[in-house]
């Protein structure tokens, strides 16, 4: 057992979780929406701290991070738990690992020291938090962010958005780059999908950047649901309004889960996604998980020179030098070294 950060004490035994804008008041013997941080006797403990279920070597392409070291491997770790309950999750073996299995916990014990070093003995550039909310077990997250920042190496999380601005401060300064999901535009969509609110994740989107964490966006356009024209020209006049450098991945959906009533993302579809955050003045769009000619490149927002080919989770830099374009010169968002 390993005590929680962000908590506070309340007089008749409970603890106020201040993680994540779930804000939970948990009673003794309780957990959060988590399902994996427990008042044991007034003290709020994470009982995922170590306990990983998952670690591997993945392109870092598969975030997806496109400006962020394109080209380099990541080693990926995840525990269980998940403060979203997304009807669609892809990953809910795992995610909803406490939930499905009368509040157990698995995974295999590791220390952040241990994990520096696969990831330094797997030739990673980078490791990333991932796979399920990384929030939830933040404090093991964040002992390895600060020990792989010693060794040299790069942190990313990705995110639903959900923490507080006290943990977005926290982590700033450990943190080089970021991809949230903003799962749609609608406050609806939130309650009824995911279980959550909307506003705190946009309000993390502008203020991650603002910290200078290199942030990238994703949104899973689900027919029927969050793909009509309106609402993709709000998500992408939004992040316009924060930069026009914040890298838009429009990915395509497929059935799972508890949501397996409407059909997989059409490529047409992913197309005008696209098409629309071009139009809305957003620099750089990506389509994912299909597989579209010139989806996934990189062109230089003033020559439209090709900067970065990508095909598959492979990356080839062909244009660009120390961040910038080779034709023209221009400054291309995000960390090269």
């Amino acid at each position: 057992m390993h005590e929680a950060l962000f908590y506070q004490q309340e007089s008749d035994g409970s603890v106020s979780c201040h993680l994540c804008h779930h804000r939970c008041h948990i009673q003794p013997g309780k957990r959060g929406r988590c399902g994996v941080r427990e008042n044991h006797n007034g003290q709020l403990i994470s009982l995922v701290y170590g306990m990983l279920v998952a670690e591997s070597v993945d392109p870092i392409e598969k975030k997806p991070l496109f400006h962020l070291l394109p080209g380099s491997r990541s080693y990926s770790i995840s525990t269980v738990g998940c403060n979203f309950h997304c009807l669609h999750c892809q990953n809910y073996e795992i995610s909803q690992y406490p939930q499905m299995h009368q509040g157990q916990i698995a995974g295999s014990r590791r220390s952040p020291a241990m994990v520096v070093e696969q990831a330094v003995k797997s030739g990673c550039a980078s490791i990333s938090y991932t796979y399920v909310e990384p929030t939830i077990f933040y404090e093991f997250a964040f002992d390895c962010s600060t020990l792989a920042r010693k060794e040299g190496l790069k942190n990313i999380f990705v995110s639903n958005g959900f923490m507080t601005a006290e943990v977005v401060r926290h982590l700033a300064p450990v943190l080089d780059g970021i991809n949230i999901d903003l799962k749609s535009f609608q406050p609806d969509f939130y309650r009824k999908v995911c279980k959550a609110q909307l506003e705190p994740v946009c309000e993390n989107i502008r203020l991650f950047y603002e910290l200078g964490v290199v942030v990238e966006v994703t949104t899973l356009v689900i027919p029927g649901l969050n793909d009509s024209e309106d609402e993709l020209r709000q998500i992408a006049r939004f992040l316009v309004s924060i930069s026009p450098d914040i890298p838009w991945h429009v990915s395509g959906f497929r059935p799972t889960y508890h949501m397996v009533d409407r059909p997989s993302t059409s490529m047409e579809s992913l197309i005008r996604a696209r098409e629309i955050g071009i139009e809305e003045g957003l620099r750089y769009v990506y389509t994912g998980n299909l597989a579209i000619p010139d989806g996934e490149d990189t062109f230089c927002p003033s020559c439209s020179n090709l900067v970065i080919h990508r095909q598959g989770f492979n990356s080839q830099v062909v244009g660009c030098e120390n961040g910038h374009c080779s034709h023209c010169g221009n400054s291309i968002y995000g960390v090269w070294k």
